[in-house]
């Protein structure tokens, strides 16, 4: 490459052949660069890791401590906000691990986005660092602060400038502009994103587990726990927790109206809810610490005893199996919604030839009705549907929300296997290898242990993904408690099953 090139974009030395325009290696350029950028990064304040063994008692009290700390961030809300702000990221606040309106507002979005864009750089070799080196280890860690910074001055900019509109009525109290108080709004949304991500850095470093995935759950178990016992009542006048609204219901109600309106009264009271989302927690946790046998050929200790080694390897360990279901169910309900958008856009011209919508926008029949997704009773149990649809109907639309969502993350993980470098299944292989076990012929060599491992992964990941696959659509179709989504329940369970083994195994 030319040497313009290389003098616009400095950090490409990192990248391609060993050598500049100049000739010169590129290892000296790289750390020149990174000798620059040191001084400005090491002023970034930064959470040190321990430099000895913290108790396991410590561990936990300081996640306790955090896990208090977020929830407060939570329910402190901003000052000066007007009450016309919109919550651009409502759908996905459990996923964002943050409370709308307050000082959690950011949530840990700019911690996922600068680990993902440090992962791409860092995984490849493209910034070729050694992470085994304290030198690059170091790099890595100052890049990561400086990207959470920026995301989160990004994200807060955004949400003041469009979204989060200052308060008329304080700025007039206090003698000021809106525009100031729009100041004060950035500052409030920039410190509480900071201080969530050192938050972040305590728990992954002195807690248990990381922080990203403890807020994740404390956000799921916010919203189920609301639907448990919450006393608030909703708009129909009932009350939103199930065991209050339960209590209610025992003493206004007689045994023999609840029997009489059968599955309808489950479904309006949320019972069924409750029991699929128990449902939902123990099959995850089954399919997580499912343990499948890959056969080996080898022999034990004696020739007399020479056949095929079984080796149990978890689910879990092919990420992949769990990853794609998880990624494919979200895309694959939005790209049902993009579909769904298309049909009205040609509906509301007058074209009827992919289906007919109600005034709310529902398709009620044509193909878009089939292709409708489902999100819930209200969608598939007769007595709760707004328009009635005859059963083979609800049969044919629910086996398409199935096999769309099952066949494309089966699809995606066959091309997951045949695209990417294969580096669970190299992990396997040499789990295998280390384990002990004599493999005959080879004294443990990678070859045979390599010919099983792929026998049997293509079959893995189809079965591991189509199962998750299949159980959240139908965990969607029941709806959950707290009206939280299946994706981010699922994730939580992974996450707290995560901190489980961690304890248990004496890591902590």
């Amino acid at each position: 490459m030319s040497k313009k090139f290389y003098i616009l974009f400095p950090f490409w030395y990192g990248i391609g052949s060993g050598k500049d325009g100049k000739g010169r290696e590129v290892s000296s350029c790289v750390k020149r660069w990174r000798s620059r950028l040191a001084p400005l990064l090491s002023k970034i304040p930064m959470v040190e890791r321990p430099k000895r063994h913290v108790p396991l008692e410590t561990r936990l009290l300081l996640t306790f401590a955090i896990l208090i700390l977020y929830f407060a961030l939570g329910n402190i809300p901003l000052f000066g906000l007007s009450p016309e702000a919109i919550d651009l990221f409502g759908r996905w606040r459990a996923l964002f691990a943050g409370q709308r309106f307050s000082l959690s507002a950011v949530g840990i979005m700019p911690i996922i986005n600068a680990s993902l864009i440090l992962q791409i750089l860092a995984g490849p070799k493209i910034m070729k660092l050694d992470l085994t080196n304290p030198e690059d280890q170091a790099f890595y860690l100052n890049m990561q602060k400086l990207l959470v910074l920026c995301f989160v001055l990004f994200t807060s900019f955004t949400y003041v400038r469009g979204f989060y509109m200052p308060n008329q009525d304080i700025a007039s109290q206090l003698g000021v502009s809106p525009r100031f108080i729009s100041c004060l709004l950035f500052l409030q949304v920039f410190f509480g994103g900071m201080l969530i991500y050192y938050m972040e850095e305590v728990v992954s470093k002195w807690g248990i587990c990381s922080g990203v995935g403890l807020f994740i759950v404390a956000g799921v178990s916010h919203q189920i726990i609301t639907g448990l016992i919450s006393l608030i009542h909703d708009a129909g006048g009932g009350v939103v927790g199930v065991i209050p609204g339960w209590m209610e219901i025992t003493q206004q109600v007689e045994p023999y109206e609840m029997s009489k309106a059968g599955m309808v009264f489950l479904f309006q009271h949320h019972f069924i809810a409750l029991i699929a989302t128990i449902a939902l927690f123990f099959l995850v946790v089954y399919l997580v610490c499912a343990r499948i046998e890959i056969r080996i050929p080898g022999y034990l200790k004696r020739r007399a005893s020479r056949g095929r080694v079984k080796f149990p390897i978890k689910l879990a360990h092919f990420s992949y199996a769990i990853v794609v279901p998880l990624v494919f169910f979200n895309l694959g309900m939005a790209l049902q919604a993009g579909i769904q958008a298309l049909g009205r856009v040609l509906y509301s011209h007058g074209t009827t030839i992919l289906g007919v919508y109600d005034e709310t926008g529902t398709a009620v029949s044509g193909l878009m009705y089939y292709l409708s997704p489902i999100y819930g009773p209200m969608d598939w149990f007769p007595p709760l549907m707004s328009v009635p649809h005859a059963g083979w109907q609800i049969a044919v639309r629910a086996v398409a929300n199935l096999t769309i969502v099952v066949v494309g993350a089966m699809i995606i993980a066959l091309l997951w296997l045949k695209l990417s470098p294969g580096l669970e299944m190299r992990d396997i292989r040499a789990m295998v290898r280390d384990s002990g076990l004599p493999i005959y012929g080879h004294s443990r060599g990678l070859k045979v242990i390599k010919r099983a491992v792929e026998r049997y992964t293509i079959k893995i990941a189809m079965m591991g993904c189509g199962l998750l696959s299949a159980l959240l659509v139908i965990a969607n179709m029941f709806g959950t408690l707290g009206a939280v989504s299946v994706l981010y329940l699922t994730v939580a369970v992974i996450v707290i099953y995560g901190i489980y083994e961690e304890i248990t195994s004496g890591l902590v």
